[in-house]
């Protein structure tokens, strides 16, 4: 692979050299939905790293959480064959862009820069097909986070719940007392983000995985099922009227304000108490949502490359591999992000009580066999099945007149031809 001569920030400015004196080998196209105030701190880390390679960044971001919206404008910026340089997605995805032939190898930067003895097990395995890697992996996020205003929590006379039956005690005094019980916002993919946990601390990791990776209709048919179904509509009454529509980070600052109580949330949500100055524990709490203590749904963010005809873009692609995986961007991107890195090396004293307990509880639900996918977050299954599930889960959510038991009927349906 090409070597490029590294240019910093420090040796610019002493150099009295402006960025756009400096020539760039080629500008690489990065389509991302980082876009809130925690996300774009994250992900100028990104654009400097790949600066110090030599290249120029040309941002394309897509607003709305989740990455709903952007992946719609990738696949038509694909189907008109003019995809961008590189992609954020979840693996499943790039999994099936790889079918296609539209991905480039990026195997052998995986090699030079030994990622097999950087990575979990678990990273590996879902970012490589046939042996090779075919994306990098930027962090690992926890789902089942839920982010709590103590001061708020200490005015009304309430511990913080470890179970449901916890919460839903707290939820009555807090209510009483003016405040919103649960920060939620009525999105689709906010409510599928919501269920999982649910589901996680209803059933526990062996059922989560029956349904939401294996797509199994008797787990779906069950007593259990039912159960949770039923934990999960019952949160809708501590939330607000204004839910529908709002926005991930909007609903955090209903916390940091102490409008809410709490909010059940990826990790992600830590980036933006922490773009506010806030700090942890003292101004706001991250404790496993109840139930999940002993679990870890994940999520891996990730970026794809797609084919191009231009070598220089070709080689752009390896570079921003290669200083996705570098330990100084892994550690600064995460610091911003909320997430953790996922190289094995990094050094987690520098970072927050927050991540230091999202990084052991992974260790020790790895062992336990207590970590599990988000569908909700692209890495328990494709397009298809999320799509699926996610519209049977917010439909549930939002029509009053349907039952637990209709549901699981619609559910298991769904994972009969999921299945087929």
């Amino acid at each position: 692979m090409k070597r490029f001569k590294v240019f910093t920030l420090s040796t610019l400015a002493a150099a009295a050299v402006s960025l756009a004196q400096v020539a760039q080998s080629t500008d690489v196209e990065v389509l991302h939905w980082w876009t809130t105030a925690g996300q774009a701190k994250a992900v100028a880390e990104l654009k400097i790293a790949l600066e110090n390679q030599g290249y120029g960044w040309k941002d394309f971001a897509v607003t709305g959480g989740g990455g709903q919206n952007a992946m719609t404008v990738l696949k038509s910026r694909v189907v008109a064959g003019d995809p961008p340089t590189a992609a954020m997605m979840k693996a499943p995805l790039i999994y099936e862009w790889a079918e296609e032939g539209l991905v480039t190898d990026i195997h052998q930067v995986a090699i030079d820069e030994k990622w097999d003895e950087l990575l979990p097990p678990m990273v590996q395995e879902i970012m490589t097909r046939d042996g090779k890697y075919i994306g990098a992996p930027v962090n690992i996020h926890r789902i089942n986070w839920m982010r709590v205003n103590p001061k708020v929590m200490q005015d009304a006379g309430v511990e913080v719940p470890e179970t449901w039956d916890e919460f839903f005690e707290v939820a009555e005094v807090l209510q009483a007392n003016g405040v919103i019980p649960l920060a939620h916002g009525g999105q689709n993919w906010q409510e599928l983000t919501l269920f999982e946990p649910v589901m996680l601390g209803v059933g526990g990791a062996d059922f989560y995985r029956k349904v939401f990776v294996d797509f199994d209709v008797d787990a779906i048919n069950s007593e259990t099922m039912v159960e949770v179904l039923d934990t999960f509509k019952r949160l809708k009454a501590y939330t607000d009227k204004n839910a529908p529509g709002r926005t991930w980070n909007l609903t955090t600052a209903m916390v940091m304000r102490g409008e809410a109580a709490m909010q059940i949330m990826g990790d992600w949500v830590k980036g933006e108490f922490s773009a506010a100055g806030m700090t942890a524990p003292e101004e706001y709490l991250c404790v496993p949502a109840p139930g999940t203590g002993d679990g870890f749904v994940f999520t891996v963010d990730s970026f794809g490359m797609f084919k191009q005809k231009d070598e220089a873009e070709l080689e752009g692609q390896q570079a921003l591999a290669a200083a996705i995986m570098s330990h100084d961007f892994q550690r600064l991107f995460n610091l911003a992000k909320g997430s953790i890195p996922v190289r094995l090396d990094v050094d987690m004293n520098e970072f927050d009580s927050c991540a230091q307990g999202s990084s052991a509880d992974l260790a020790s639900s790895g062992e336990n066999g207590t970590i599990v996918p988000s569908l909700a977050h692209r890495s328990a299954a494709g397009p298809t099945a999320r799509g699926a599930m996610i519209d049977l889960i917010s439909q549930f959510w939002n029509d009053d007149n349907l039952s637990s038991a209709d549901a699981q009927a619609k559910l298991a349906d769904a994972a009969a031809r999921l299945s087929s």
